[in-house]
């Protein structure tokens, strides 16, 4: 599984600082530290920390490129931010995300098509998220066919069914693994899957715990990727050691170090 380190996010209140004051050293740090944990690509997002959300992303495109060569995932609801970021990747990027909304459809994959970028799709309408797997995957097979449909490889696209915290939406998390088991079956090749994992654990005592076995949980049912918390030491052994387990990495007594160093 892929980790996209979420921490360069304004949500953050350093991130937050760095972006209003033109700080570079927080963003550049937290790269570093994601990288170095062995994260495949850096999620960026400006958040709410200035209005201007369009020159935001291309400095902070601009200050993580200056540490760190792994993708970016652009992540905001500002699509002209996400192309401005765009524009000053110096590798292509994953964008994130697009809901199954047709002008919004429209317009992203116009544009991964031109910046030959990889896209997150959500399994939500403009009717919001659903609750069974059944109308999630016909949701994701929407995604599929616009992605097709503008020339975007389909092994480009992810497929987020959307992970609502246990603690209020316990019984979507059945539908999310049955729904990451379907979405591998819409194409040929398939899309891949994402989910933002920290969602799952939302507002609980024991965040750390329950993405972890979230995490290994949604692996064995064909997860290929997680935006998470690429610093925490216990999540990235979890991980490591369930693509051991699943055949997707070769066994060795530092599987752990290896998997860290995978993307160096």
């Amino acid at each position: 599984m892929i980790i996209i380190g979420e921490r360069i996010n304004g949500m953050f209140r350093d991130i937050a600082e760095a972006i209003r004051e033109k700080d570079p050293k927080p963003v550049q740090d937290w790269a570093k530290k994601q990288e170095a944990m062995g994260s495949g690509y850096l999620d960026l997002n400006v958040g709410p920390a200035v209005s201007d959300r369009v020159s935001a992303m291309k400095w902070l495109v601009e200050v993580t490129q200056e540490v760190s060569d792994l993708p970016l995932c652009l992540d905001s609801t500002d699509y002209d931010a996400i192309e401005a970021g765009l524009e000053v990747c110096k590798r292509p990027a994953m964008i994130n995300s697009v809901p199954a909304v047709q002008d919004k459809m429209d317009r992203i994959f116009t544009m991964a098509n031109k910046y030959n970028a990889e896209v997150i799709g959500l399994a939500m309408s403009a009717e919001g998220i659903p609750k069974d797997a059944e109308s999630r995957v016909a949701l994701a097979m929407e995604l599929v066919a616009n992605c097709d449909a503008y020339g975007v490889p389909l092994d480009s696209l992810y497929i987020d069914p959307l992970v609502l915290p246990c603690n209020v939406g316990q019984d979507h998390g059945p539908e999310v693994f049955e729904t990451l088991r379907q979405v591998k079956l819409l194409s040929d090749p398939s899309p891949k899957t994402v989910v933002g994992l920290s969602n799952i654990s939302q507002g609980t005592e024991n965040r750390e715990l329950i993405n972890r076995n979230f995490a290994v949980m949604a692996m064995a049912c064909g997860l290929d990727a997680a935006i998470a918390d690429a610093c925490d030491e216990e999540l990235i052994a979890a991980v490591a050691t369930g693509r051991v387990l699943l055949n997707m990495d070769i066994y060795c007594d530092s599987f752990v170090d290896v998997f860290k160093t995978q993307n160096l």
